[in-house]
């Protein structure tokens, strides 16, 4: 209340009509640009709000398609994966089937070979048989035997060494 007392009435009407008086002046002059520049710096601010939305919408599509592709591209790698195994797996089973018909193959041949070496060794040794008989026998015959005797006695032992 004392700041009441210590002013006029006089000087109060007269600085309430200078504040209306600003006021009009102010509201006239400069509150249109105000207003405007209080306007463009809330346009500005929701425009800026809409293109941040616009880039989080456009990351998450980017994330999306990139999960998409990551995981057609690990689908993809698993698919690969599982054809090199079954590749695999086709590769080891014909080398498996070709060592064993190789080794069949040369179990074969080493049997054939076998034959073929015994049926040598036998006419080998038959044959030596042979020449040892008629070297006996021909001792023999010179001190005693005559040429029938020594025929007989050859085909009886041919008989008895062939096999049967």
């Amino acid at each position: 209340m004392e700041l009441l007392k210590l002013l006029s009435a006089n000087e109060i009407v007269a600085q309430v009509l200078c504040f209306l008086l600003l006021l009009f002046i102010l509201r006239v002059v400069l509150w249109k640009r105000f207003l405007k520049v209080l306007d463009d710096r809330k346009e500005r601010i929701a425009s800026e709000f809409r293109s941040i939305e616009a880039a989080k919408l456009a990351v998450e599509e980017i994330k999306a398609s990139y999960e998409t592709k990551v995981s057609e591209i690990e689908e993809e790698a698993r698919a690969k994966i599982q054809e090199a195994i079954q590749d695999g797996k086709r590769i080891a089973e014909e080398i498996k089937e070709k060592a064993e018909k190789y080794g069949e193959k040369l179990l074969e041949n080493a049997k054939d070979n076998i034959r073929t070496e015994l049926a040598k060794a036998k006419d080998e040794l038959k044959d030596k048989i042979v020449d040892l008989t008629i070297s006996v026998a021909e001792k023999v015959i010179q001190e005693r035997l005559s040429g029938e005797e020594e025929k007989k006695l050859v085909e009886d032992f041919l008989k008895g060494i062939e096999p049967k």
